[in-house]
């Protein structure tokens, strides 16, 4: 509509404004002369810019206006002022009413621009056919997808872009389409191809739009080439068989490690064991054999020590005992001669301690359980004992439940034994040695409390030990034995021995064996 040259309309427009004017001043009787204003507005309809519309119409209104006052002799002045106000009113609505019409038809013309623009350099193919299924219209991707010009396609039936291996059904899915028309997109679940002026074929996506109006239906065909997409989609399925076959390959080849692995572990881990086994039997046979060292090296001390001093008493009283000869010397022989039983019966206990600990080694002490009177065990027991009592010593014994008790009576007695002599030994004169019995609960519990020299805080941890002597007990006879004896005896019948000692303040020691009546 608007002209690219608007130096023609701007002249002519000219020209019949000041036409107008000169045949208005000539003629002022005739105020339709003002229809040239009129028709100078109007001729700007054809210029985009609506100042030239401005100009001339406030130009022909200043005209219109000072033609007011020019000479007219056949009308009044009220009749003058009227017509050319008349006027007035008219040149104003018809540049307003230009003025509208222009940028109206701007409007226009810019949402025609866009759609074009759309429709020319759209990506997809546009194919617009009429309700035959003729082409009456198609974009330049189009053109380029198809390989024809635009002439070439316009006129024709779309069937000339479909493969000939599917026109056969492809006229009655455009007329079930006519019938039910839709927004769609077609080909769901299946591949779709368009044929090209050489009779190639390539593979596409379509969307189908339609719309309406007076001269018919019309069909709007988005085309797209996936050609890419579809070559990347077999390469991409190419891929995955091979990572597929790349996966069970090492899959396969993982289980092929993980069990070879697995047995090597497994050997690895019996290799260890055995070796572990190995150096556990080595390190026990090892402390066996040290601690059989330690013990050889305090037995032949101990044995030196303590047998030595017996056979000497022996020895030097057996030789006095042949000097006194006369019969008012027999006190002195009868003392040389307890001198020897004492000894005698030293060393009997010595043998006794070595034998006992020799068979506990070998494991050949076998417990005999049977109904003993536990009473009548310890008043036997203190009996035995009572030739050891030092000066004014003696036991304070206190029973408590029943006599009767299931357990082994040999074990029980060397227990009392070894407990009463050492409560005895280690006391001085004059100091007591409490026993408690007691039979409660299924359990015995036998209880020797002395007032003896005690046991120093360090040396209470070694108590126990096979030969062990503690520091301020040198100078006592004994073995080192007892106690070690005594603690496995009580381990064999599964009972507990404990004690609590002070040193100079004495010392207390606590059996418990369990006890059925």
């Amino acid at each position: 509509m608007f002209k690219e040259n608007p130096l023609p309309i701007i002249l002519f427009s000219f020209a019949v404004i000041l036409a107008t004017a000169v045949m208005q001043y000539q003629q002022p009787d005739y105020s339709f002369f003002d229809g040239g204003y009129i028709i100078a507005i109007l001729l700007t309809i054809f210029l985009k810019d609506d100042l030239h519309t401005r100009i001339f119409g406030f130009t022909g209104l200043a005209l219109t206006v000072i033609s007011i006052s020019y000479p007219n002799s056949s009308l009044t002045t009220t009749q003058v002022l009227l017509q050319h106000l008349f006027s007035a009113v008219v040149i104003i609505m018809t540049m307003v009413l230009v003025i509208y019409l222009k940028r109206l038809y701007r409007s226009l013309e810019k949402e025609e621009q866009q759609v074009t623009a759309l429709f020319e350099y759209a990506t997809e193919g546009i194919v617009l056919t009429n309700g035959k299924g003729q082409i009456i219209l198609v974009n330049p991707e189009a053109e380029r997808l198809f390989g024809y010009e635009k002439a070439e396609l316009l006129g024709q039936k779309i069937e000339m872009l479909i493969p000939h291996r599917y026109l056969e059904n492809h006229h009655r899915y455009r007329e079930e389409f006519y019938h039910a028309p839709g927004n769609r997109r077609m080909g769901q679940g299946r591949d779709l191809f368009a044929r090209k002026k050489d009779n190639s074929e390539f593979p596409v996506e379509i969307s189908l739009s339609y719309f309406s109006d007076k001269k018919g239906q019309y069909v709007i065909a988005f085309i797209i080439d996936i050609t890419q997409r579809k070559e990347a989609e077999q390469k991409l399925l190419q891929q995955k068989e091979q990572l597929e076959k790349v996966t069970n390959d090492v899959r396969k080849l993982n289980a092929d490690l993980e069990t070879k692995v697995e047995e090597r572990t497994l050997i690895l881990k019996e290799a260890l064991q055995e070796l572990e086994r190995s150096q556990h039997e080595l390190e026990d046979a090892l402390s066996k054999e040290k601690e059989l060292s330690e013990i050889k090296s305090r037995f032949v001390s101990m044995a030196s020590h303590e047998f030595r001093t017996p056979l000497s008493t022996i020895l030097s009283s057996a030789t006095l005992i042949g000097r006194y000869q006369k019969t008012d010397e027999q006190p002195q022989r009868e003392k040389h001669i307890r001198r020897v039983k004492d000894a005698v019966k030293h060393l009997n206990d010595l043998l006794e301690d070595f034998l006992s600990f020799g068979k506990l080694e070998e494991g050949k002490v076998e417990t005999q359980i049977t109904n003993i009177d536990i009473h009548e065990l310890v008043q036997e027991v203190e009996e035995e004992m009572k030739p050891m009592l030092k000066d004014r010593q003696e036991f304070i014994t206190r029973y408590e439940g029943s006599a009767m008790c299931t357990t082994d009576k040999r074990l029980i007695k060397h227990t009392l034994i070894n407990l009463f002599s050492n409560a005895i030994k280690f006391s001085e004169t004059g100091k007591p040695v409490r026993v408690t019995v007691v039979t409660a609960d299924g359990e015995l519990r036998i209880v020797v409390q002395d007032e003896g020299i005690g046991i120093a805080k360090e040396d209470q941890e070694y108590l126990f030990e096979s030969f062990f002597r503690a520091k301020n007990a040198f100078n006592i006879q004994g073995t080192g034995l007892g106690l070690h004896i005594v603690k496995r005896y009580i381990g064999l019948l599964n009972g507990t021995i404990h004690f609590e000692s002070e040193l100079n303040m004495g010392t207390t020691v606590t059996v418990v064996i369990p006890c059925r009546k």
